[in-house]
């Protein structure tokens, strides 16, 4: 498979994004982006995932807000980022008589690719999610995990920029999606492919997602890098040999919201400002306050964490 180089600007670029159908309100003023890497679009079913998918893939036009896919409006240019595009749906309703490898040579001619080039590129993509030696195989002579590998190998034969997965560990015991995470993982990776993988499990997207963007009842409840959700960017944990009380209240005159857990206190960087605010003003504090520092580290969570604190 080819390879991209990294975005140096957003994949995905969402702006008070709305839709609805008939009475219901599948997103809610989403304002998000998407980087390079792999992306977990994280909520419980019903959220506005698969929605959000198809908004982003031009088959749904938004009742209000923008949103830019690889630069480009979807709702106006909705072939020429489809071709740009991989898709895998939640669904396992693929042709049960048609070899997987036929299967896949037809995606990829429908995103353009000349029949030779296609057949090519079929073979190519099945050997690289694992089924080059079952590539001749009827799909419905397939194990579920087989066919949810023969949904990512007709997402990545035309060699797209992005990838959209929905659910692809849905229905998988627990090798087989763990084998399916690595792989996903793979693809976001040497693949250079940037991915975007909707999961209402947690820890499927803590374990291989450079980002998430956590829906809740078709709003962003939260988004970032994981290093921005569950580390550094979340602040703090300073231990002082004495006055605690005294270096919190210097930090909060300092404007941060700094509040005392046993011996430790606890210092969130405010998301208004820099990471590192709260590194930085915990060093002044204790300096003004001409303490001893026991100990002074990021401020690390669990994604599970955040889920809960964003009430998602």
């Amino acid at each position: 498979m080819g390879e991209h180089s990294a975005a140096t600007t957003a994949v995905v670029d969402a702006s008070a994004l709305t839709r609805r159908f008939g009475p219901t309100t599948a997103l809610d003023g989403a304002t998000f982006s998407v980087s390079a890497g792999v992306t977990g679009l994280l909520g419980a079913n019903g959220a506005g995932k698969t929605t959000l998918l198809g908004l982003m893939l031009g088959l749904h036009r938004p009742d209000g807000g923008s949103i830019q896919v690889l630069g480009l409006d979807p709702t106006k240019a909705g072939a020429a980022v489809r071709s740009r595009i991989g898709y895998a749906p939640e669904h396992h309703r693929l042709p049960p008589d048609t070899r997987a490898h036929d299967f896949v040579r037809h995606i990829a001619q429908v995103h353009g690719l000349p029949k030779r080039d296609a057949t090519n590129r079929a073979s190519d993509a099945l050997w690289s999610v694992g089924l080059g030696e079952e590539r001749f195989r009827p799909i419905g002579t397939m194990s579920t995990g087989q066919r949810q590998r023969v949904k990512l190998a007709q997402a990545i034969a035309h060699d797209p920029d992005l990838v959209l997965l929905d659910e692809p560990t849905d229905g998988l015991d627990p090798v087989q999606r763990d084998d399916m995470l690595a792989l996903i993982r793979r693809i976001g990776t040497e693949f250079g492919i940037h991915v975007v993988v909707s999961s209402h499990l947690l820890e499927e997207v803590e374990r291989i997602c450079d980002a998430a963007v956590i829906l809740r009842a078709g709003q962003v409840v939260a988004s970032g890098s994981m290093h921005e959700l569950t580390g550094k960017g979340r602040g703090v944990l300073l231990e002082v040999d004495e006055r605690a009380d005294e270096v919190v209240g210097r930090l909060i005159l300092m404007g941060l919201e700094a509040t005392l857990d046993g011996s430790r206190i606890v210092i969130a960087n405010p998301p208004d400002r820099p990471i590192g605010t709260a590194h930085d003003a915990a060093r002044d504090a204790v300096a003004e306050a001409g303490v001893g520092i026991h100990r002074l580290s990021d401020r690390t969570v669990s994604l599970e964490d955040v889920f809960l604190e964003v009430g998602a």
